[in-house]
């Protein structure tokens, strides 16, 4: 990290360390100047979350579209730290399917444990430094980065790069652990003012906490996941059906660079003009696949209804749009219905085209309703991505 690239605007001061310099960011809430062409784009994010929230208002089941989301969320935050699962490889998982990329695809469910882990809690304790550790650790409990230190925050410097990088050649060297607690007790006192609007608070903690990097590993992860939280906890988004990573791992590029602008050069415009246009976008994205999503299921029921189907037939559609895998002991589970029941309906649904076996074995089937499956896999479809910046320990 190059002192020269920090100008006289910078959102904090550099400090020396062994090898180099780390960045301090300054105390919160910087001054933001409200120009009418940022008002105009906090408008746009507040009508489009608005919009996606009046659809959530009339759900009768909004873990029908809870579920999607959350594990695209969670795919895709995931990703950017260069996890190469897909919403398809989690989601056998949980159906009790085996995966080529075990590793990889319990990371993913660990932050989807996370992300409800966080929703429970703060109907029970406001968000804070205690809640993010608790999430920290149900992320990191054993998977990659088991072994630094879930649930606490660093006692060791870091920097931020390629894996491999010498701190000299860092993208970013976040606070020294000396500085951690200072820094961490202002962003935490700042968590719940109200002098700015509440997307715009949103951006401004975001930032903040990245530029803090208070663990060894899973900042990212952390991070992403707190926005749901906090835009939930301020009862500015309805349900968590919200996944910001999509739009963040898209423009990954300048996601980092204008984080790291406003370090450098005290660039806050730009970052919250990018913040806002994720919640947008993704909040009009949302939209149009929560209609998608209740269209598709008003069909199916509409075609098992026409078919005289059978009670437990029916009773699946919801089932299957939080899991389009399923085997006959899930279905007999979660319904409370008897395994020759669920087989039967299974075997209707099948008939009927709805349903495909996958595995080609006469024990354990699974089956996929790929309808629904391509709907909900929606934009996190697989690709495999290189893996980018992350935080590298600084040894002692």
């Amino acid at each position: 990290m190059r002192s020269e690239d920090f100008g006289p605007g910078a959102f904090g001061r550099l400090v020396p360390i062994t090898g180099g310099h780390a960045f301090i960011p300054s105390r919160l809430p910087p001054r933001i100047d409200f120009s009418a062409e940022l008002s105009i784009v906090l408008s746009e994010a507040e009508r489009a979350l608005g919009a996606l929230n009046g659809i959530g208002r009339i759900l009768t089941n909004p873990h029908l579209l809870i579920f999607p989301y959350l594990h695209r969320e969670a795919v895709l935050s995931s990703r950017i730290e260069g996890t190469q699962a897909s919403v398809s490889d989690v989601l056998r998982r949980e159906a009790g399917a085996r995966e080529e990329r075990p590793d990889d695809v319990q990371e993913v469910i660990n932050y989807v444990d996370a992300m409800w882990l966080g929703l429970r809690r703060i109907t029970e304790i406001p968000l804070c430094l205690n809640l993010a550790r608790e999430i920290h650790r149900e992320l990191l409990t054993g998977v990659r980065g088991a072994s630094r230190a879930p649930g606490e925050f660093r006692r060791l410097q870091i920097h931020i790069g390629p894996p491999g990088t010498p701190l000299s050649a860092a993208t970013y060297v976040p606070p020294p652990a000396n500085e951690l607690d200072a820094c961490l007790d202002d962003w935490e006192k700042n968590l719940h003012q109200t002098d700015l609007p509440p997307l715009v608070h949103c951006a401004v903690l975001h930032y903040q906490f990245e530029a803090i990097h208070p663990f060894l590993d899973g900042n990212g992860r952390v991070g992403r996941l707190l926005n749901i939280l906090y835009l939930v906890s301020r009862h500015v988004l309805l349900h968590p059906m919200l996944y910001l990573s999509a739009y963040f791992e898209e423009h990954r590029t300048a996601y980092y660079d204008l984080l790291l602008g406003v370090s450098q050069n005290g660039e806050w415009w730009p970052w919250i003009q990018f913040f806002l246009e994720g919640i947008r976008s993704q909040a009009t994205s949302a939209a149009t696949d929560c209609g998608r999503l209740l269209r598709l299921r008003d069909e199916l029921s509409a075609r098992l209804s026409r078919a005289h189907a059978r009670p437990t037939a029916i009773r699946m559609i919801d089932l299957l749009f939080t899991n389009p895998y399923v085997q006959a002991s899930r279905v007999a589970e979660h319904l409370d219905v008897s395994f020759p029941s669920a087989m039967n309906a299974i075997d209707q649904l099948v008939e009927m085209g709805l349903l495909r076996e996958i595995t080609g074995q006469k024990r354990n089937r699974m089956y996929v309703a790929p309808d629904v499956l391509a709907v909900v896999e929606g934009d996190a479809s697989p690709e495999r991505p290189e893996v980018e910046n992350r935080a590298v320990t600084q040894p002692t």
